[in-house]
Parts: C-alpha cells; sequence; structure tokens
C-alpha cells in the first residue's frame, strides 16, 4: 500500500496537513483580536451599545479559534523534533531561540491578558479592560512576527556561520531576524488576516442583513467588514507586488515557477494567465498569455530580460504544478476582494449598502475565502522553496530524521482522524455561534448575568424556581425591546 510513498513524501503530507488545519486560526485570531480591540476602543468613545454587543459576540467566537490555534500549533513542534530531526539539529541554534521569544514574549502576552478580555470587564474596568484587549491584540502581533521571521530565515538565510558540526551557529541576531524577506512576508502575512477576519465579519453581517436588513448590529459589522476590504485589499496587491520583486532577487526559482517561465525571455516575457503545466516536456500547455506583461509587471520594463527555469539544475526546480496553480488562486482572490470592496462602496454611495441582497449573498458567499488565500498564498511560499529547507543551503531530503514509511503513515492516519474530529468540532461550533444574530448573545449574556447575580445574593440554595423565574423575565423583556 505504500509502494512509491517514501518516509520524506509522507512527513512532507504530514506537516503540509497539520499545517494547513494551523495557519487557518492564527490567521483569523490575529485579525480578529485587533477588530475586538477598535470595538472595544470605539464602545468606549461613543458609548454607543452596538460596539459593545459586537465586541461580547467576537469575543467569544476569538476564543474558541485562539484556543485551537494553540492546539494545532503544538503538535507541529513535537513534529519537527520527530519527522525533521535533522533540520531540528542542524538548525536548531538559531530557530531554536526564536522560538523560544515567541512563547516567552508574545504567548504569555496573550495568555496573561486573554483572561481579563473575555471575563474581566466588570471586575477590572473600562480602562483596565481595554487595556488588556489591546494587549492580546498585540500579543497576536507579536506571535506572527517571530513565527514568520523564524519562516523568512529559512526562505533567505541571513546572519550565521556554519560550525565543525554542520550546525547553523548565530552570528549576527539582528540579521538573522531581519533578514532579506522578513519585512515583506510580515506586512504581506498581516494584512492577509486582517483580510481574512474582514470576510468572515462581511459574511457574517451578510447573514444576518439577509434575514433582516433593519438588524442594527448587523449592519454595523458589515459596514465595518467592507470598509476594511475597500482599504486594505489596494495595500495588499501593492504588498504583494513588493513582495513578489523581493523573492526574484532572492529566489528566483520560485518566481519561475509562479510564473510558469520554464524557458528564458531575453526581450520581454508574457504573463500566463492559464495554462497546463507540462513538468515532463518543460512547457506550459493551452497557455493564455499577455505578451510582455510579466516584465512590466516585475521589472518595471516591457522588454527587460527574465530568466526561465532552463537556467536552474533540474535537481533544484520547485514542484511547477502546485506552485503555479496555488499562486494564481491566491491572486484571483484578491481580486474577488477588491471587486466586493468596491460594489460595496458604491452601494454605500448610492445609500443602499443594507438593502442590497445580491450584495449581502456575495459576500456570505467570499467569507471563506480568506482562509482559502492563505493556504493558497502558504502553498506557493512553501512549496517553492523546494526541494530545501533552509533555502539553497539544506535540503529537504537531508532534514528528515532517521524514520520508516510504515510508521509516519500510521501517525498521519491518527492526525487525520483525529484532527477532523476535535477541529471539525470546534468549526462547527465557530459557525453555530456564527449563526445566531447577536441579539440571542445578549439574552443569553444577560440570562448568565442574571444567573450569576441571583446566585451571589441569595446564596448557593437559590430555588430553581427563583432561577428560572429570573432568567425568564430578562429573556421576556429583552425580546420586547427588541
Amino acid at each position: 500500500m505504500l509502494d512509491g510513498y517514501t518516509a520524506e513524501i509522507l512527513a512532507r503530507v504530514q506537516f503540509a496537513f497539520t499545517v494547513s488545519f494551523h495557519i487557518i486560526f492564527p490567521a483569523f485570531s490575529i485579525g480578529l483580536a485587533s477588530f475586538l480591540a477598535v470595538l472595544n476602543a470605539l464602545w468606549l468613545w461613543k458609548r454607543e451599545e452596538t460596539y459593545l454587543k459586537l465586541f461580547n459576540y467576537w469575543k467569544k467566537i476569538f476564543a474558541v479559534a485562539f484556543g485551537m490555534g494553540v492546539v494545532s500549533g503544538i503538535v507541529m513542534s513535537y513534529q519537527i523534533g520527530t519527522n525533521w530531526s535533522v533540520f531540528s539539529d542542524k538548525a536548531g541554534p538559531v530557530v531554536g531561540p526564536l522560538m523560544a521569544y515567541e512563547v516567552l514574549s508574545a504567548f504569555f502576552l496573550e495568555a496573561g491578558f486573554l483572561g481579563i478580555m473575555l471575563f474581566g470587564r466588570k471586575r477590572v474596568g473600562d480602562g483596565l479592560h481595554m487595556f488588556a484587549t489591546a494587549l492580546v491584540a498585540l500579543g497576536t502581533l507579536a506571535s506572527a512576527t517571530w513565527i514568520l521571521s523564524v519562516n523568512s530565515w529559512m526562505q533567505t538565510p541571513a546572519g550565521f556561520g556554519i560550525n565543525d558540526v554542520g550546525q547553523f551557529v548565530p552570528e549576527d541576531w539582528w540579521a538573522i531576524v531581519f533578514n532579506p524577506s522578513f519585512p515583506y512576508r510580515l506586512v504581506h502575512m498581516v494584512l492577509a488576516a486582517y483580510l481574512t477576519t474582514a470576510l468572515v465579519v462581511g459574511g457574517v453581517g451578510g447573514l444576518h442583513l439577509l434575514r433582516d436588513h433593519a438588524d442594527r448590529a448587523a449592519r454595523r459589522m458589515f459596514s465595518m467588514a467592507m470598509w476594511m476590504l475597500l482599504l486594505v485589499t489596494p495595500l495588499q496587491i501593492f504588498a504583494g507586488d513588493m513582495h513578489g520583486l523581493n523573492t526574484l532577487e532572492h529566489q528566483p526559482a520560485k518566481v519561475m515557477a509562479m510564473e510558469g517561465h520554464y524557458d528564458s525571455h531575453p526581450d520581454g516575457a508574457p504573463l500566463i494567465l492559464f495554462g497546463i503545466p507540462n513538468p515532463e516536456e518543460k512547457r506550459i500547455d493551452y497557455a493564455v498569455e499577455i505578451p510582455k506583461l510579466s516584465s512590466l509587471i516585475l521589472k518595471h520594463d516591457l522588454n527587460a530580460p527574465l530568466p526561465g527555469l532552463d537556467t536552474i539544475p533540474d535537481e533544484d526546480e520547485p514542484p511547477v504544478a502546485i506552485v503555479f496553480w496555488s499562486f494564481r488562486i491566491m491572486i484571483a482572490l484578491g481580486f474577488a476582494m477588491l471587486g466586493l470592496g468596491l460594489w460595496a462602496a458604491l452601494a454605500r454611495l448610492r445609500g443602499r449598502l443594507y438593502d442590497a441582497p445580491l450584495l449581502h449573498r456575495l459576500a456570505l458567499l467570499m467569507g471563506p475565502t480568506g482562509f482559502v488565500a492563505v493556504l493558497a498564498g502558504w502553498i506557493t511560499t512553501e512549496v517553492g522553496r523546494q526541494p530545501f529547507t533552509v533555502y539553497g543551503l539544506l535540503r529537504t531530503s537531508e532534514s528528515l530524521a532517521p524514520i520508516e514509511a510504515p510508521a509516519v503513515a500510521t501517525s498521519l492516519i491518527a492526525f487525520i482522524v483525529v484532527y477532523f474530529f476535535v477541529f471539525g468540532a470546534g468549526t462547527w461550533y465557530i459557525v453555530a455561534m456564527m449563526r445566531k444574530p447577536v441579539v440571542d448573545h445578549v439574552l443569553e449574556d444577560e440570562r448568565d448575568a442574571a444567573q450569576d447575580d441571583a446566585a451571589q445574593d441569595d446564596g448557593p440554595i437559590l430555588a430553581v424556581g427563583e432561577e428560572a423565574a429570573v432568567r425568564d423575565k430578562a429573556v421576556k423583556n429583552k425580546r420586547e425591546d427588541s
């Protein structure tokens, strides 16, 4: 059954599977933490109840997403030590401290103030609660900074030496952390996280506007999400362009695979919109091209020469088909996001932002596309780095632990079963919370608050009938107000 599947292939599939599950949760929680900080600040500034209701609505979703991100991230650390122990040994002196800094600074910041953000408003006051919320948001950004520094160093290694036993050892921590691709990757990923969150918030807002276009909370979240799409998507396109130019400088083979350029073009390279990569014949079949546009995008000159994969040794060539298509999926979704933002802006100008069912349906449909774009971008980046773990210095085949294929296959199957059960249940729970309108969450919060207050006033022997009466009265009053 495992014929043709080596331990290396299975270990790579396993890591890709676990990372794919993991990355969607931090991408969501980074943007959502900042969104919560904005909602909290607006509540303190304007004292408008809608912002407080939205904060309480989304903080529950954040708590679940954050928890699943933490759990899924722990697994990856163990995988590096078990399946990729040679990489861990050789790159550990550089990678290990950076990962430790992430835990000591960012994770402690998040974990230390998360409880205050979730449960502490009535206990610590509005000012300290806002401070805790801001620190949680800062912690998610700091976590992304350290992790992306590690990943960027693997893409564009700098500031290191190699000792007598072949280990990468730090010589300049500033150069290691702020390696050549790090600033571009950090900006690109943080903006991607914000867009992912904006699409989810916009999709949820669109869903509830389809049910009731007068829902004030749905209007507010939809409006804020559409503003974010309109403003951030152009920034992301620009950041992606700059990131691509940096990649062309440091990892030209990756860009050649993204563009589908098997051959060099001395007088201007075409932009291949679509086609089918043919690695055996080293060409793109059925290519739909725009002449010289690739040179204009990458070199800002129609006639600028661009090298092709024919300048790269076969053993250093990345898997072209995967990189080629994942890049196009990411780009297509990026322009779809821009289109949604422009449509919403036009509807806003016409005074029909909240009375446009087609727009709301499109926003709902595009809700998950931020996650797809993040995954497509990650695949482009990581598969495009192949066949190296540390680009140009340590091959993936040389990074593998001395393990057998059946052992990796067994753990891979176990991961698939457990992940789909655990994270499938968590995702289902998040979606179920999103399907409820904000007013239902408010009713639940007030019911719980009434129950807690009654328990504090009357002690632990509060009668069941009195407790039910308090709860029912709070729910009834809220429904009458709505």
